[in-house]
């Protein structure tokens, strides 16, 4: 089975995914009356599971709506001792080196992998282990928070692949890995 980790994110024109606050209100600033998904039914219809990160798990936990995930949810997080029990069954704690924990998730039969959260894309990164990158940019600049990207210590190549744009104001693109 072909293994393949990918990203789907909102980002500001400055690069970042959540305002300084960790706020996230910023990315329904342009209105959908017809609640535009901009791709993202499809995009998680091609995946097997999903590896965040505490601070992304905390969040969707936090949202007012039921568990958003059909697919396993893989929590990294070294600070987390165990699930909270309303999210047993839906979301299994991982820590190790990532290598050991997709090792680990790939035993269990998940290959397409939906990686999320700022900190957890940035370590994905710099063990050049993202394999597609789709980035929906919101027409806003937010002066500062937290970024997307952070320092590699090495260059990463990707070609865009594709590009969309939604609600005549949000682009959207997707790049693949060249190696």
């Amino acid at each position: 089975m072909m293994k393949k980790n990918k990203v789907f994110i909102a980002t500001s024109l400055d690069g970042f995914i959540a305002d300084r606050e960790g706020g996230i209100d910023w990315l329904h600033s342009i209105p959908s009356p017809e609640h535009n998904d901009m791709g993202y039914s499809a995009f998680i219809s091609g995946i097997d599971a999903l590896v965040m990160g505490r601070t992304t798990f905390e969040t969707v936990c936090g949202f007012d709506i039921p568990w958003p995930y059909t697919q396993p949810v893989f929590v990294l997080s070294n600070s987390l001792s165990s699930i909270p029990d309303s999210y047993s069954g839906k979301a299994e704690l991982v820590r190790g080196s990532l290598q050991e924990i997709l090792s680990e998730i790939h035993a269990k039969g998940y290959f397409q992998l939906y990686i999320d959260g700022g900190k957890t894309i940035q370590s994905f990164l710099k063990e050049d282990l993202i394999d597609e990158l789709t980035l929906t940019t919101i027409p806003v600049l937010l002066g500062g928070g937290i970024p997307l990207f952070s320092e590699l210590p090495r260059r990463l190549d990707f070609a865009c692949v594709e590009s969309k744009l939604y609600l005549d104001k949000v682009a959207q693109n997707r790049y693949i890995r060249m190696r």
